[in-house]
């Protein structure tokens, strides 16, 4: 059985799982409202990267930024934001599997003030 991490962002149960069933399914991004996937950008190398060609990837992505603006996204780069926030090497405090982590110091971190 393979092992894989998933990020979603979301505020409906329905969508988040229709948005990792899609990744699941086709190794991709995708963006989901109501059920429907919007817009989508095969990754199918790792789930991270495309072999697909530079313009058509280019168009996938745009078209997920556009949408994530329209859903509300503050970040202008959010899908950076998330890739970012799933590498517990990158310094300061990172969010992982294993709870709230500061990297420099290599030590889980409470979520609550004093704990």
């Amino acid at each position: 059985m393979k092992k894989t991490s998933v990020i979603a962002v979301g505020c409906d149960d329905g969508d988040l799982f229709a948005a990792v069933n899609a990744n699941e399914e086709m190794n991709e991004g995708a963006a989901v409202r109501n059920g429907e996937v919007l817009a989508r950008l095969p990754l199918p190398i790792a789930g991270l990267m495309s072999d697909r060609p530079l313009a058509e990837v280019t168009q996938g992505w745009e078209e997920l930024r556009r949408i994530a603006r329209d859903f509300g996204s503050v970040p202008v780069e959010p899908f950076m934001v998330l890739s970012f926030l799933a590498l517990p090497v990158i310094p300061e405090l990172k969010l992982t599997d294993m709870g709230l982590v500061d990297v420099n110091l290599f030590q889980h971190l409470s979520l609550f003030a004093g704990g």
